[in-house]
């Protein structure tokens, strides 16, 4: 099998990394893909460094920012930005051959309406709540243990279904605690449920998950947000496993020392992905005729602080 990873940052990484161990056991071929033809040229020569605890491990990894040096692609894992999600689709698309297997790991729940737009390729979908921090060029720091799950939102053909049973064993024989679900859309909304409550605030208080739950204000801030997101789901239909509150309270709790992926965005003074998760319950919301008051003010004052280090940057 030949797998491709568009996107080195802290998620490619760790799935890069994953790869690697499985595949230098195999005739599998691992490729990283990435716009950035210095970065790739970097990685290409140096490969992936894996950090844990206090152990370091260096992955060695093929990686190119041409995708017609790849010879095709089995299974393709876009781990960029959702807002770069677009882009990557064209970016790669000469790899996107019928039957390529395409695994969508974005945050949110945007990219869910793209699946129509990878050609003759197979969509599917996967959520993670691995904790990654990306610390350079393929150089990451594996901050948590956690479950991926992958799994289509369509019925999917025989060939398919095998080539993702294969992915996640492979996934499996790098150590990640992968699994195909059959209910993935559930996943990634419960995913949804936990970033709504997690990712903005930790970013606006400049704190750690577990903070959220000391700080005065914040736990019921978050259980709001939270409530929010969970009306919509009701509205649309969404099966909901577990209370959405209770288990983002019990991701703050085993992820407490972690710094979340828009705290970390804005520590660096990036775009955030604020769009593809308050800002998509907001949208959904609307269509919906519900209320979204604390969600809607996260989403302000996030694009408040984008707005503050952009003008910063042009001084």
């Amino acid at each position: 099998m030949r797998f491709v990873i568009v996107g080195p940052g802290a998620l490619g990484c760790l799935v890069g990394a994953k790869l690697a161990e499985a595949v230098a056991r195999t005739d599998d071929v691992l490729w990283i893909l990435d716009h950035d033809s210095k970065r790739a040229d970097h990685i290409h020569r140096k490969g992936i460094l894996y950090e844990k605890f206090d152990r370091q491990k260096r992955y060695p990894v093929n990686a190119c920012a041409d995708p017609r040096g790849i010879e095709r692609a089995d299974v393709l894992f876009l781990c960029v930005k959702s807002y770069h999600l677009e882009a990557a689709l064209e970016f790669c698309r000469p790899l996107l051959q019928p039957r390529t297997l395409l695994i969508f790991m974005q945050n949110g729940i945007g990219h869910l309406d793209l699946r129509d737009r990878v050609g003759e390729a197979v969509p599917a979908f996967g959520c993670t709540s691995e904790g990654a921090t990306s610390l350079g060029a393929g150089h990451l720091r594996h901050a948590g243990d956690g479950t991926t799950f992958l799994g289509f939102l369509d019925r999917p053909d025989d060939t398919s279904r095998v080539l993702l049973a294969k992915t996640v064993s492979i996934l499996q024989a790098g150590r990640l605690a992968a699994s195909v679900s059959e209910n993935i859309l559930t996943r990634l909304w419960a995913k949804l449920f936990v970033n709504v409550g997690i990712n903005a605030l930790t970013a606006i208080h400049d704190c750690m998950n577990g903070e959220l739950l000391t700080i005065a204000g914040l736990g019921q801030e978050m259980r709001e947000a939270v409530r929010e997101a969970e009306q919509v789901a009701v509205a649309k239909g969404i099966p909901i496993e577990s209370d959405p509150y209770q288990a983002t309270v019990a991701v703050c709790k085993s992820t407490a020392r972690n710094i979340s992926s828009m705290r970390q965005d804005v520590l660096k003074k990036r775009r955030t992905e604020i769009d593809a998760i308050n800002g998509a319950v907001i949208r959904e919301a609307l269509l919906s005729q519900i209320a979204t008051p604390v969600n809607d003010s996260l989403v302000k004052q996030i694009k408040e602080i984008e707005k503050n280090y952009s003008t910063q940057r042009s001084r």
